[in-house]
């Protein structure tokens, strides 16, 4: 029998008896955006305390991770329905309630995640920064015993998107040669893991020579400062002339044209993010000289049924138990306007490494 940490237990016990008894808030606190703009739009605002549909589970957030994605949904490049609107796409924290559909509690797939009240759950769909959020049982991530909430917090979106990327959108083989732009960050870091353990050849593209050093540590074999070398001189070198197999792009405007003179022929782009900016619109005819494939993939259109769901959590805690994937945590925020706008301005600037979260309950 697993003996549960005291503090744990003492967690749980509480868990059940507010589940049991109704016993929540009327209000709670969730960081919104009042409209598009910078970070000045970032407020702490009271809202509804969330109702639970009938397919949906309640959880109390304890951590949220901090994403591009992010600074996406607050200017306006991604729209939102409508303002004030929750911010954040990631979070984890303690399953407060099951669904109260009879019909989903016999759904085999249902029964397949073993969902227990009291346990550690994760969620990669916003909205996310709030103190409590209700969300529909399929979309929220099991998460093994063992791993708390901040790990959790600060895994599985970037891991999720890095997974579904080698696996879908271009999936790279033991040998290929890869260029990974923006290695130092957080799904950079996440990525150079899982590649160095598929027998990969990991070419990182950072800023800075502690950047390069973070990301040699966590399984590039070559790094590019990019602010010091010739980047497009550099990938020929180490490809002997014939490029990148394959492009792992979340920069986007600012690295777009150089990807197609450092992508081999029959190779695949894949560009996800918009870091320096969108990539602007082309013709199907710039892909011919080298007969190249683009994909722009995004994460949550690879989470879509409740088998795809299974499959990729499944892999993803597999792949952080075995200990190919470590978190690389950079630094905590305040759940306040404050903390979060500094997180998102850090983030932006280029200057972290590594995952930005929020510590949501004391």
């Amino acid at each position: 029998m697993r003996i549960l940490n005291p503090s744990i237990f003492q967690r749980i016990l509480r868990t059940r008896a507010m589940s049991s008894i109704g016993q929540y808030p009327s209000t709670i606190k969730a960081i919104q955006y009042t409209a598009v703009g910078g970070p000045e739009v970032i407020k702490l605002n009271d809202i509804e305390f969330p109702s639970a549909a009938p397919n949906e589970m309640l959880i109390r957030v304890e951590w949220a991770g901090v994403n591009f994605i992010d600074t996406y949904y607050r200017s306006g490049v991604y729209p939102v329905k409508s303002h004030p609107a929750v911010a954040g796409e990631e979070m984890a924290g303690i399953l407060l309630e099951l669904p109260s559909d009879p019909a989903v509690l016999e759904d085999p797939e249902f029964k397949a995640r073993n969902f227990q009240v009291g346990q550690t759950v994760a969620c990669i769909t916003g909205p996310a920064f709030a103190e409590y959020i209700a969300k529909p049982w399929h979309k929220v991530l099991p998460v093994p015993a063992g791993i708390d909430t901040r790990t959790a917090a600060a895994v599985p979106l970037q891991a999720l998107t890095v997974l579904t990327f080698i696996e879908e959108a271009y999936k790279a083989e033991s040998g290929d040669y890869v260029l990974l732009h923006a290695a130092a960050g957080g799904f950079g870091l996440n990525m150079c893991q899982i590649l160095k353990a598929r027998g990969v050849h990991v070419i990182g593209s950072v800023s800075t020579d502690e950047k390069a050093a973070l990301a040699k540590a966590n399984g590039a074999e070559f790094v590019i400062v990019y602010t010091k070398e010739d980047l497009i001189k550099r990938v020929g070198e180490i490809t002997q002339g014939q490029g990148a197999h394959g492009i792992y792009d979340g920069v986007g405007k600012a690295t777009w044209e150089g990807n197609f003179e450092m992508i081999r022929r029959k190779g695949t782009i894949v560009t996800f993010g918009n870091a320096s900016g969108v990539v602007p619109a082309f013709s199907p005819m710039k892909l011919k000289d080298k007969n190249l494939k683009v994909a722009r993939p995004v994460v949550n259109n690879y989470l879509i049924t409740p088998a795809e769901n299974l499959h990729y959590n499944t892999l993803l805690w597999d792949t952080v138990k075995s200990g190919v994937l470590k978190a690389n945590i950079y630094k905590e925020f305040p759940f306040t306007p404050e903390g979060v706008a500094t997180a998102q301005t850090e983030q932006t600037s280029g200057k972290t490494t590594g995952k930005l979260i929020l510590k949501v309950a004391n």
